[in-house]
């Protein structure tokens, strides 16, 4: 969360919720370390990344709490060679420049069937100018890099990848922007290959057909979503089978998120548990069981209590196969 969002949060709950239903407390993680060492919570909810959640999920195990952790990854897409390209293209370059990027949905690198590649290049420049303009930076619909050090990240990765540069790469550190950028001819060992990119990068490979392109995605860890573009339902259901990840979404991207009864969440390192909608107050909510009893004793003296009988054993027997329809309500 950007530092104006998290002022702005802490000076509206305190006028809507009372403070002991709600508190806002901001800081920069030594804050957060704090109040894990030394509040006991009912359950710890973390977004960000990865190296951060497996330290707040050590802190949590210490005082075992439940955690929910929404942690990301490289999200990967996959354009398959009978895609309506216009309309592939939209939707994830849509995805990658939202929030300048910087969203733990948005695809991460792109797996581009060979056979439609020598064309991919014109698209997405179209589709760039068509959102944002000749020249990005003066759009006021395109964002910027949230500080200095994610600004020097990102174009540190530009300077030290060994693929090629042929959309955008501009950046001016004074703006914090990072022109819409893309690079082909990366190869799965690239720097822009290793972590989640968070910002305007978009690496391209090239596969020869959707079993390359599965392979490549399992080769790294399980991501918040995968992203499939095909007209064709088995090869949907390929992926569908053969990889795993929070989410799975075909001939889109990130817009899963906006549907409110679905669960949202990741799987392995891109996280643990899920929210959204009613999936959210199941999250914080904890099932309590509330059971209610008379105090009426004719069959406890029969088959509860000691010594036990043969008499008592015939009606454990009875009160078993009622049971089975009654959830041992008869007890």
């Amino acid at each position: 969360m950007t530092p104006a969002c998290s002022q702005l949060i802490a000076e509206l709950i305190p006028k809507y919720l009372d403070k002991h239903i709600c508190q806002v407390i901001c800081g920069d993680g030594s804050v957060s370390k704090m109040l894990l060492e030394t509040q006991r919570f009912d359950l710890i909810f973390y977004t960000g990344g990865t190296t951060i959640g497996r330290e707040v999920y050590v802190a949590a195990a210490k005082k075992l709490t439940p955690v929910v952790l929404e942690l990301g990854g490289k999200c990967p897409v996959y354009i398959d060679s009978d895609v309506s390209l216009d309309v592939a293209v939209k939707r994830i370059i849509y995805s990658k420049l939202l929030n300048c990027g910087q969203i733990c949905v948005a695809a991460d690198y792109l797996l581009c069937h060979e056979e439609i590649l020598p064309v991919l290049k014109e698209r997405i420049e179209e589709t760039i100018k068509q959102f944002l303009g000749d020249n990005p930076q003066k759009s006021p619909d395109f964002a910027r890099i949230v500080n200095v050090r994610h600004f020097q990240r990102l174009t540190d990765l530009l300077k030290q990848t060994k693929g090629k540069v042929m959309v955008g790469g501009m950046s001016d550190v004074n703006d914090k922007y990072i022109a819409p950028t893309v690079v082909f001819d990366v190869d799965e060992e690239d720097i822009l290959m290793q972590d989640e990119i968070f910002g305007p990068i978009l690496p391209v490979l090239s596969v020869k057909s959707p079993s390359e392109a599965i392979r490549i995605i399992n080769s790294k860890e399980k991501p918040l979503a995968v992203y499939v573009f095909t007209r064709n339902k088995s090869v949907f259901d390929d992926f569908k089978m053969a990889t795993s990840s929070g989410a799975i979404m075909m001939n889109d991207c990130s817009v899963h998120t906006l549907i409110p009864n679905i669960p949202f969440g990741g799987i392995g390192h891109s996280g643990i548990g899920n929210y959204h909608g009613r999936y959210s107050i199941e999250t914080f909510s904890h099932r309590r069981p509330v059971i209610l009893k008379s105090e009426v004793e004719y069959i406890n003296n029969k088959i509860r209590y000691y010594p036990y009988t043969e008499s008592g054993l015939s009606w454990l027997r009875w009160s078993l196969k009622k049971s089975d329809r009654n959830g041992c309500q008869i007890l």
